[in-house]
């Protein structure tokens, strides 16, 4: 016992680092799990409140917004939801739902009416006290017939809501829904103050750890502790300030150079270089994070499967793994959901790169000598240009021409995304296989970046969701799996690990993988040690 009690002392100390703390534990025969949260818990003994953060993101654009409807990149989704504001629950670092804004809830046996317990005396930065009204008019402005809000297809089975009192918020749901905690989760649907029944999404206010200061679209954002927050062991820093930079070398020197404490999106191709550099951590975390290239299949050539799986034929995923991750992730399979998922199906046979098969389905489509253009840029994800050249190099085997058209960083997610036909992209997942499912493959989702439909996969994605019966909803998410495969519209090469890294001042306690940096709660969680 006094070599462990040894061992946390110099964690507190910050002289050993989680790596080096998990090794020496294991070593001294304690088990993962119990390692893990001892260092937990070792680490929140250190942290001390204090400091401003520096945090260099490699997203934003101009014409980002506060929105919580329109949140797409991790710049303002850190900033939008994990700094300024909460919602009702929020998944923790073992992937399990918590409170947030609310403190319980309970579901009626068929899992389609719920019931919500607000937490008392929660104000907003302006002052005004959160109120069961604020929550009804937040999921409204998701709600509405005129909203573009990717959440919309969370909250459309919501048939009505209506308080129970001053504390209580009733949801009845048009069926079942099983994950409707996680629901509540989701960085959109953070809870924003009301007035007359309508919110202003872009003003900024909101309950987070910290008030919002300055906001420039695409360049940067400052906010200060919130002196209120609700969340006692939460919001170390005294003040926080988001920068976009874009291009990794860029945030690799300020990093190196001191002039930030926390990168996101490491460039893998000089990781090792950076794993060397003195008073720097990089830090793996293995998540959901995927990334995929959609067809909009609404269009020529991408409307024919034949073409879809000639392309997903004509990918060599171990190299794009090798090349470009670095080894920092496993291959994809054309599907979402990744090994992590309770719902993952082991048995399903992995695509490879087979240049005859593509030829094949070229044949029986009627395309050979397939001409086609891919958008691509490193805001969808560091290495994507590479990626697409990797590509566009392995799919002339298959007799399929691909050029790629390098767009620019600025405005990719607003003037690419979800408007050129085939595109790079990345998801950071989501916690639960419904939600994943039906925020990116679900038809008429505003997120359906290739415009997908399919009726017997949204057929299986309303029974699933309303299935209680776990061994019956992994065989409905088996075949979902499988439709998704074989003829969705999305390519699916790589899962890849969140890679980024902080000087060693830094600390913080096990990190969430459902989204990036800290299920995008980093500035909440981390401090300085």
């Amino acid at each position: 016992m006094d070599k462990i009690s040894r061992l946390t002392d110099l964690a507190e100390s910050g002289l050993v680092d989680r790596r080096g703390f998990m090794t020496g534990a294991l070593a001294l025969g304690l088990t993962v799990g119990a390692a893990s949260s001892l260092w937990s818990n070792t680490a929140r003994a250190a942290a001390k409140k204090g400091g401003h953060l520096r945090l260099a993101l490699g997203s934003g654009s101009t014409t980002d917004s506060l929105d919580p409807a329109t949140l797409d990149s991790t710049f303002n989704q850190i900033l939008g939801y994990g700094t300024l504001r909460n919602c009702l629950t929020e998944v923790k670092a073992d992937s399990s739902v918590g409170p947030e804004l609310a403190e319980s809830w309970e579901a009626q046996p068929d899992a389609s009416t719920w019931v919500f317990t607000l937490r008392k005396g929660v104000t907003f930065h302006s002052g005004k006290t959160v109120t069961t009204d604020d929550v009804i008019a937040s999921m409204e402005h998701h709600r509405a017939k005129d909203s573009t809000s990717a959440a919309k297809p969370l909250v459309q089975s919501i048939e009505s809501m209506k308080a129970d009192g001053p504390d209580k918020i009733v949801f009845k749901l048009t069926s079942g829904n099983a994950d409707f905690p996680y629901y509540m989760a989701d960085y959109h649907l953070c809870i924003l103050p009301s007035k007359d029944g309508k919110v202003d999404a872009t003003s900024g206010d909101g309950t987070g750890g910290f008030i919002l200061e300055n906001f420039e679209p695409g360049v940067r954002a400052t906010a200060k502790r919130n002196p209120n927050y609700f969340k006692s062991d939460r919001a170390w820093f005294d003040s926080v300030e988001l920068l976009s930079i874009t291009d990794p070398a860029a945030r690799t020197n300020a990093i190196t150079t001191g002039e930030v404490d926390v990168m996101e999106r490491v460039d893998l191709k000089t990781v090792n270089l950076l794993k060397r550099r003195s008073g720097i951590n990089v830090i793996e975390t293995v998540g959901l994070q995927h990334y995929t290239m959609p067809m909009i299949t609404t269009q020529e050539p991408f409307n024919d499967n034949d073409v879809r799986l000639a392309l997903k034929y004509a990918v060599k995923r171990e190299e794009l793994l090798e090349k470009v991750l670095r080894g920092y992730g496993r291959v994809g399979n054309d599907q979402p959901l990744a090994p992590a998922n309770r719902f993952y199906a082991t048995d399903i046979e992995q695509r490879t790169y087979d240049p005859d098969k593509a030829k094949f389905h070229l044949k029986k489509a009627g395309r050979e000598n397939l001409k086609v253009k891919l958008s691509a840029a490193d805001a969808a994800f560091a290495g994507a240009v590479e990626a697409a050249v990797l590509y566009q190099a392995s799919a002339r085997a298959a007799g399929i021409e691909i050029e790629v058209v390098r767009e620019p960083n600025d405005g990719y997610w607003s003037n690419v995304w979800l408007k050129k036909p085939f595109c790079m992209c990345y998801w950071g997942g989501r916690p639960t296989a419904d939600q994943m499912f039906t925020t990116v493959y679900s038809a008429g989702a505003p997120w359906n970046d290739a415009y997908w439909t399919n009726d017997k996969f949204n057929k299986l994605l309303v029974e699933a969701r309303a299935t209680l019966d776990q061994e019956k909803r992994a065989q409905m998410y088996r075949e979902m799996q499988l439709i998704v495969r074989d003829e969705g519209g999305t390519i699916i090469p790589l899962f890849a690990s969140y890679v980024d890294a902080a000087t060693d001042k830094i600390g913080h306690g096990d990190i969430a993988g459902n989204y990036a940096l800290d299920g995008l709660k980093l500035t909440e969680r981390w401090w300085f040690a």
